[in-house]
């Protein structure tokens, strides 16, 4: 059950990081606010690292697979999902993360033979039905309009981006902590993605404002330190396949965001996909 509530409270926070990915498609280019966010991020990380002992602090023997895990969740992943959500919008990103479970089940299966139970297929299965109903709102007449463009296509890499970075981090939380294995793996990527933000800073200018400062601050804290190091401790407790199946609950925390902040209406839909992306995940997690 922690495991569960760890793996929720990230795509909970990830959820605000897309609304606001989106928001800021104009203000700033994708490496500069990827790498804006895990400069925070970094900064939080070693005052917290300061607390562990001594070898929680080292590379160790694992460091090249810290070092992948850097540059898939890290240099690769974020950039790339502020990519698409600059061609696609919030709707159409969020019902390809429902093929999250899927392709971290397979990416499990291949690299750290951890094949998907059938108990882990059917809540996958039902999690993204859920999904499907949740983004279409219940009409067929939904996806006459969903067509195929650049930025979906960058989201499905982001997707497979992030069931790799899991499948890693699980094997690198053999052996160490959630808090460890995060911290230790952004520092290895933030240099490749500073450098990269300064290339990009001269053809994609930061618009400076306010609320911009005040948006990376927070996706900084937020999505990136509570949402990495609760996702990995879920990742450790639920292994890569059964975390990735509360990744469904993304869009669902995405509607209830608009229901209580933008006053968008609820609707049948949304308490059936609701009801069918927690279902899943709770059957996917549970015990025989």
């Amino acid at each position: 059950m922690t495991g569960i509530l760890l793996a929720n409270v990230a795509t909970l926070t990830w959820a605000t990081n897309m609304a606001l990915g989106r928001w800021l498609r104009d203000d700033i280019g994708p490496l500069t606010l990827a790498a804006s966010r895990f400069l925070i991020a970094s900064l939080l990380y070693v005052a917290l690292l300061q607390r562990r002992p001594p070898e929680e602090r080292r590379l160790g023997q694992d460091r090249w697979r810290l070092l992948a895990m850097g540059i898939a969740g890290v240099v690769l992943f974020a950039p790339t999902l502020y990519l698409a959500l600059r061609f696609t919008t919030t709707v159409n990103a969020t019902l390809i993360n429902g093929f999250g479970p899927i392709i971290t089940g397979i990416l499990a299966a291949l690299m750290i033979q951890e094949p998907m139970t059938r108990r882990q297929v059917a809540g996958a299965a039902a999690a993204l039905l859920g999904v499907l109903i949740l983004i279409s709102g219940g009409s067929f007449t939904f996806w006459q309009t969903l067509g195929s463009n650049l930025g979906d296509l960058i989201m499905v890499v982001a997707v497979t981006l992030w069931g790799l970075y899991s499948v890693l981090g699980r094997r690198a939380m053999h052996h160490r902590s959630a808090l460890s294995a995060t911290a230790l793996s952004t520092f290895l990527g933030l240099p490749l993605l500073l450098l990269a933000a300064v290339w990009e800073i001269r053809t994609i200018p930061i618009n400076a404002q306010p609320q911009l400062f005040l948006a990376i601050l927070y996706i900084g804290i937020a999505p990136t330190v509570v949402g990495f190091l609760a996702w990995n401790e879920g990742v450790r407790r639920l292994g890569p396949s059964g975390a990735m199946v509360f990744y469904n609950t993304l869009p669902l925390y995405g509607a209830l965001l608009g229901i209580l902040l933008l006053g968008e209406p609820i609707g049948p839909a949304h308490l059936l996909g609701g009801a069918l992306i927690m279902g899943g995940g709770l059957y996917a997690a549970r015990k025989r």
